[in-house]
C-alpha cells in the first residue's frame, strides 16, 4: 500500500510523462532546484522521489511497484 507522499509522487511522474514526454526528468529536476531555492526541503523532497520513478522506468512501472510493497 502506497502511503499519501508516494502516490502524490507517482501521479506527478505519471502527468509529467504525459506532458512533457521526454522532457519530463528535467522538468522534475528544475521544480526540485527551485524547491531547494525556496528552502521547501519537503517539496524537494517529493520532486527527488519524482525523478527516482522516472529514472526506473517511470509511471508504467506503477501496478508493479505497488504490488512490490
Amino acid at each position: 500500500m502506497l502511503d499519501d507522499d508516494e502516490r502524490r509522487a507517482w501521479q506527478e511522474a505519471h502527468w509529467l510523462v504525459k506532458e512533457f514526454g521526454a522532457d519530463a526528468q528535467l522538468y522534475a529536476a528544475m521544480k526540485a532546484e527551485k524547491a531547494i531555492e525556496q528552502k521547501d526541503f519537503g517539496r524537494c523532497a517529493r520532486w527527488k522521489r519524482v525523478l527516482d520513478i522516472l529514472a526506473d522506468g517511470g509511471p508504467t512501472t506503477l501496478r508493479r511497484g505497488a504490488a512490490a510493497k
